[in-house]
């Protein structure tokens, strides 16, 4: 009965959570269209932060209550779900193209930061309070740069506009300017708080109860919570990231569901880590360290995938998501 209890209660959170990233997604998307930021720039940012929340609430209330193996093993096994699983999934749909500047300076910075984890890890099988801080600090720096990009993005579009009306006499088509009234109209200012605020305390609720349900579950049946980290709530909170990349690829917004990826695995590191061990030091085991070495191979095999051919096919796709049924049978067996 208890254990029953415990699934159901883990459901619930996974609802929350989800409808809750989903709702504040939907809400800071509008806000951003409204202000012309591009795919990519909403992607990186917005979505990824949104689609992040659900491992930053059960990583931060895990640290909270001291089930800190559960916070790592989230965060790690998130990351390597979003690579192998979500674009993997993607890839199916249409192949998902990889800009440029992505490749040379997204992509080696989610490498770097997982390189950066493993190596603070290793140095005292412990990330503290300072470790936390630095990693958080490095988050504000990325935050910037991604707000700056916007800026220069949308200055960029500006500038495209005003050549181009000086450029022609001729007004908008009909098709046109609905267009661009449905972008501007997509949700009115007070649903778009509404739809904000909601879906923070949702996330926020969703991730007690999954943190409460998933430790219940693991007591009751003898598991691990590195296990259970690694597979029931990374493959939980992730969700969102799947959910939102496969929409975008099937919308053939390529860019957002790459930028979704890339993002919420910088964002994982960076905050979601960060937060949870500025507020309590989070302990590192030696299957932890595995794990993150094998983000990094992956992560490193994605960046070859794409880079070879600037972008994700269908059969890279495929061997993406044969390697992570592998990694699966592997933390099962260990």
């Amino acid at each position: 009965m208890l254990l029953l209890k415990s699934i159901i209660i883990l459901i619930v959170g996974f609802v929350l959570l989800i409808k809750g990233a989903d709702f504040f997604v939907e809400g800071s998307s509008a806000v951003a269209k409204r202000l012309r930021i591009p795919s990519m720039i909403i992607g990186m940012t917005i979505v990824a932060m949104g689609t992040s929340l659900p491992e930053c609430a059960v990583s931060v209330t895990a640290s909270l209550t001291g089930n800190n193996t559960l916070a790592i093993s989230n965060a790690i096994g998130s990351n390597i779900f979003n690579l192998l699983v979500v674009c993997g999934v993607c890839s199916l749909f249409v192949p998902l193209a990889v800009q440029k500047s992505t490749l040379q300076k997204e992509f080696p910075l989610s490498i770097f930061c997982a390189g950066l984890l493993l190596l603070l890890g290793y140095l005292g099988m412990t990330l503290g309070h300072i470790d936390g801080i630095i990693l958080i600090i490095i988050f504000a720096g990325y935050l910037l740069w991604m707000i700056q990009s916007a800026r220069n993005a949308r200055n960029q579009t500006f500038a495209d506009e005003d050549s181009d009306t000086a450029g022609s006499k001729t007004s908008l088509s009909a098709e046109e300017i609905e267009q661009v009234a449905s972008n501007i109209n997509l949700l009115p200012a007070w649903k778009c708080i509404i739809f904000i605020l909601g879906g923070m305390i949702a996330i926020k609720y969703g991730g007690d109860f999954v943190v409460n349900g998933a430790s219940a579950i693991a007591s009751s049946l003898g598991l691990s919570q590195t296990l259970i980290g690694l597979t029931i709530i990374a493959m939980g909170t992730s969700l969102p990231e799947l959910v939102t990349s496969i929409v975008a690829a099937k919308k053939d917004e390529v860019d957002m569901a790459v930028g979704n990826v890339i993002g919420s695995n910088i964002f994982n590191i960076l905050l979601v880590l960060g937060v949870a061990a500025a507020i309590s030091p989070v302990g590192f085991i030696m299957e932890n360290m595995i794990d993150i070495a094998f983000l990094i191979l992956i992560s490193v095999i994605t960046l070859v995938f794409a880079w070879t051919s600037k972008e994700i096919n269908r059969k890279e796709g495929i061997i993406m998501l044969l390697l992570y049924a592998v990694y699966m049978v592997y933390i099962c067996m260990r």
